[in-house]
């Protein structure tokens, strides 16, 4: 048929080409800037705790004030993170990630300047909601970034590490600035250091999201943090009024209806904070449980070793610091070990021994003493503590994380970090009473070789009550581990 015959049909006129995506950041970019916000928040937790002392006697706080300084964020970030990781889902992980260090960081510049304890309170939950919209996004831009397989499995590795080590982190980075500036620096070196990673995640970290058009539970998320808080606030009250007073069984009740309304009203509504069917899925469910329990041990630890240094050994807030560095590495060193030892032991029975290896040292540290040597109650218990816990914290993750759909990426993500976080936040309040309750009974223990004042000596039990009752919620924690997670990871979209 001739070019120019008129009957000829045209050629369709094709499509035109689709537009590229923007070309990936390098991953180690992303994991990079990532983990830095991860570190900043949970730094957080456990730094204020070697500055309480110097804290109280500035702005002359009582004790139940001094308990908010540190439940106030650790609520807050449990209770909201929920929020965050569904938010992150929906309008992009990077946008929450900067926002929520945003927001994390204006809070850390008004609570270091901060003229009364109301205003700290108040800052330091408003530095937890900033955490909680940050934190899911940390870990869902690094499985986004990095293909599933070993390199991924490394990655969660830094980051539950990174995680660990900003806890551990605390003492020391709380110490140094206590004795050379002022508590006020605890809070204030976040500005600088929030700006520099708010510039690498604007620079460095790509878009995503995955379930656009959908919107946001807000309703849930403000009754599971109620929950939360009233319960945190019922163990917290305990101590000055008992278990059967009413100031301590309205908020305890008070809170459990509300975590009850909650789990009704997700299972009604058409998108909900947490669909309640992501719980069939034994990885997510059994392995964020066992989270919980590790975190209710593992942050407490921090707390109750810093101001056994300082109140009971007489240790300065630098000394305290530098003494829980070792147990600092050895929760780092766990983290990435984790990783290699994962397929030849398998996740779960990895994770079953690391929480009985940091039962072993709760219960070697449940026998200080208050004339205690830096050997035997604190470096040697403090490594194998915490290199349980980071043995068992990276497989829990990695198996949470890996059974995820896409779409509810951000969703496990929030509940990891949340399980985390508010079993640090339920542990501490709990442990602190379980201590309180003890030594109010217990005879006073002799003057240590430190010159200890008998004011603190009556401590001692206490805490090793509480090292007691951590070394029994691993094991039940190992013992969950065995009959509830599976040995492999479920597929994705189980």
């Amino acid at each position: 048929m001739p070019q120019n015959d008129p009957l000829r049909k045209a050629p369709a006129p094709s499509a035109p080409p689709l537009p590229s995506p923007p070309a990936p950041a390098r991953p180690w970019l992303v994991v990079l800037a990532a983990c830095a916000g991860q570190f900043l928040v949970v730094l957080d937790v456990s730094v204020m705790n070697v500055a309480l002392p110097s804290l109280k006697a500035d702005l002359g706080l009582s004790t139940l004030e001094l308990q908010w300084v540190l439940n106030a964020y650790s609520i807050a970030f449990a209770g909201f993170m929920l929020l965050g990781g569904r938010a992150a889902d929906l309008y992009g992980r990077k946008a929450m990630f900067l926002l929520g260090l945003g927001l994390f960081t204006a809070a850390s510049a008004v609570g270091g300047i901060a003229p009364e304890g109301q205003y700290l309170i108040g800052a330091r939950a408003a530095q937890g909601l900033g955490a909680a919209l940050l934190a899911p996004a940390t870990l869902t831009l690094i499985t986004g970034a990095v293909p599933a397989g070993a390199a991924r499995t490394r990655a969660i590795g830094t980051w539950t590490a990174v995680g660990a080590a900003g806890g551990a982190a605390g003492g020391f980075v709380g110490g140094l600035l206590v004795d050379l500036l002022s508590w006020r620096w605890v809070l204030l070196i976040n500005v600088p250091i929030g700006v520099l990673v708010l510039a690498a995640g604007v620079l460095w970290l790509r878009e995503s999201r995955t379930a656009a058009g959908r919107r946001l539970d807000l309703p849930g998320a403000v009754l599971v943090t109620a929950g939360l808080a009233a319960l945190a606030y019922g163990i917290v009250q305990t101590e000055m009024a008992g278990w059967t007073a009413p100031d301590t069984l309205l908020p305890l009740l008070g809170g459990l209806a509300l975590l009850a309304v909650f789990v009704v009203v997700e299972s009604r509504t058409g998108e909900p904070l947490v669909p309640l069917g992501i719980f069939r899925n034994r990885a997510v469910s059994a392995a964020n449980a066992a989270i919980l329990l590790c975190g209710s041990s593992s942050f407490a630890m921090w707390f109750f070793m810093t101001v056994y240094a300082q109140s009971v050994l007489g240790y300065t807030p630098l000394q305290a610091g530098l003494a829980l560095i070792p147990s600092s590495i050895s929760v780092l060193l766990g983290s990435k070990f984790a990783p290699h030892l994962m397929p030849v032991v398998g996740a779960r029975n990895l994770a079953v021994i690391g929480a009985l290896l940091a039962a072993a040292g709760f219960a070697w540290q449940s026998t200080l003493t208050a004339d205690g040597t830096f050997l035997g109650t604190i470096l040697g218990p403090g490594v194998l503590m915490m290199a349980g816990i980071g043995l068992a914290t990276t497989p829990l993750a990695t198996l949470a994380t890996s059974s995820a759909s896409p779409g509810d990426a951000g969703l496990v993500s929030g509940l990891v970090n949340t399980s985390r976080t508010m079993g640090g936040a339920l542990g501490l309040a709990t442990l602190t009473t379980v201590a309180a309750a003890v030594a109010a009974t217990a005879p006073a223990v002799p003057y240590s070789s430190y010159g200890l004042a008998p004011d603190f000596s009556y401590l001692v039990p206490g805490y090793a009550m509480a090292f007691r009752v951590s070394a029994c919620v691993l094991v039940a924690s190992a013992a969950l581990m065995l009959l509830w997670l599976p040995k492999e990871p479920a597929r994705r979209g189980a």
